[in-house]
């Protein structure tokens, strides 16, 4: 299936490979239809002939289909009943079997018609869930990511062949010197990959969201925050100290970039074991934080426990929550050197600027601008490799032309891992083994 699971008005089931269009012309007992072209057909089941639906059928014939084979999707009513009948009649077909997660991407990228970087741009497109995550799978999926890598891999064996006609033919009348006339392109080379990589992790947490923790000692109004915010009761509240022993985690949409607000334990000295290991995770929580809102009271502010006046730096926020205890309140952020807010869950003030700074950290954060943005770490990983390989080039080229070659040669290889280009096979299972069945 190419949709997904559930009753709908219409399902989709896609079928890839030589054996596609014999299996339409098995289900519906007439000749093919002209490719591309949309057809309402009976379809039967070819064992006993029972009437399973009438549905739209398409035929993509090679090469120009999704995956680069013949392809045939059947567009079908979308009751269980109707379902079950066409994938059982599919699956006593001769030559067809139920395809694996990514297979459909994955066959695609091994007939050429797409890149890595493009295939994991349509998983991406999939799992969107904010406007700007959508805009940046599409972008990836159009190929602009790959596009850039793969203009670096070809400058890269540009000089490359530039170093090997130097080593290969040296009684030859070529210019002098060759490895390093290549040296001032591949510094500006490198010079980019450096600042494509400087991006503060902006395209992955666009993929995949900023975290921001909540933290605080108990009853400081940690989890009434988070259900205010989430618009939802996701947390128990309770005036009993030590309520939330286990991490809870809720998805934001913060004017289309994605955050995760996560929910923690009070922070305090405990015996009991489940209590002192919710204290353990909420540390590690804070410890991997984009961004720590840490609660107090205002009671407590503006003197700070220790303990909590320790989680406060540069990605934190001070809230100071129960605002309305104080004599005179003001809500909203106070000035200093800290961004502090005073706020009251209960009375539902100070909420709104709090809101405003959390959206422009996110923004700040995740707001990649018009240039492709590395998306995963193996992309950065790889990149990494390859200007570690330029920097080795740098110090060996006056040296050692053949060991210059074979460092120019090792950043082209990690650079077309990338886009699959070049070694890949090991990486395929891990690639597409997040899609969905039927894409």
């Amino acid at each position: 299936m190419a949709s997904a699971r559930g009753r709908a008005g219409v399902s989709v089931i896609r079928i890839s490979g030589p054996q596609a269009a014999l299996a339409l012309q098995a289900l519906t007992e007439k000749p093919l239809p002209t490719p591309r072209m949309a057809q309402v057909r009976a379809l039967y089941d070819p064992v006993n002939g029972a009437h399973l639906d009438d549905a739209l059928v398409l035929y993509f014939k090679a090469p120009a289909s999704f995956t680069g084979e013949d392809v045939v999707e059947l567009h079908v009513h979308g009751g269980r009943a109707v379902l079950d009948g066409v994938l059982d009649a599919l699956s006593r077909i001769e030559g067809l079997r139920p395809a694996l997660a990514g297979e459909f991407s994955r066959r695609a990228f091994e007939n050429g018609r797409m890149d890595l970087t493009e295939a994991e741009g349509i998983n991406d497109l999939v799992m969107a869930e904010t406007a700007l995550q959508r805009m940046q799978a599409l972008r990836q999926m159009g190929g602009a990511l790959g596009a850039l890598y793969e203009r670096w891999r070809m400058a890269l064996l540009e000089a490359l062949a530039r170093i090997e006609a130097d080593i290969d033919f040296p009684d030859e009348d070529l210019p002098e010197d060759m490895t390093l006339s290549v040296k001032p392109s591949l510094e500006a080379l490198c010079a980019e990959m450096k600042t494509h990589l400087a991006d503060g992790r902006r395209g992955e947490r666009l993929r995949n969201g900023v975290s921001i923790v909540l933290l605080g000692e108990p009853n400081v109004g940690k989890s009434s925050l988070l259900n205010t915010i989430a618009k939802r009761d996701a947390a128990i509240v309770s005036d009993i100290a030590g309520t939330t022993r286990d991490v809870i985690e809720v998805a934001l949409d913060l004017d289309g970039y994605p955050a995760t607000l996560i929910d923690t334990a009070g922070l305090r000295e405990t015996a009991h074991s489940i209590e002192s290991e919710g204290v353990r995770r909420a540390l590690e929580r804070a410890e991997h934080a984009d961004i720590r809102l840490v609660l107090v009271e205002a009671k407590d502010w503006p003197a700070l426990p220790e303990p909590i006046a320790d989680l406060l730096d540069e990605e934190a926020i001070l809230v100071v929550n129960k605002g309305d205890c104080l004599k005179a309140p003001s809500y909203g952020q106070q000035k200093g050197a800290q961004p502090t807010f005073v706020i009251s869950v209960t009375e539902q003030q100070g909420l709104d600027a709090l809101m405003a700074c959390l959206t422009q950290k996110v923004t700040s954060l995740c707001d990649i601008g018009e240039a492709p943005a590395i998306t995963r770490i193996r992309h950065r990983m790889a990149l990494q490799e390859a200007v570690d390989c330029l920097e080795r080039f740098f110090q060996s080229a006056q040296q050692d032309a053949v060991l210059a070659a074979e460092d120019v040669r090792l950043a082209t290889r990690a650079l077309g891992r990338i886009t699959g280009r070049v070694d890949v096979e090991s990486l395929l299972d891990i690639v597409f083994s997040s899609f969905c069945i039927g894409k």
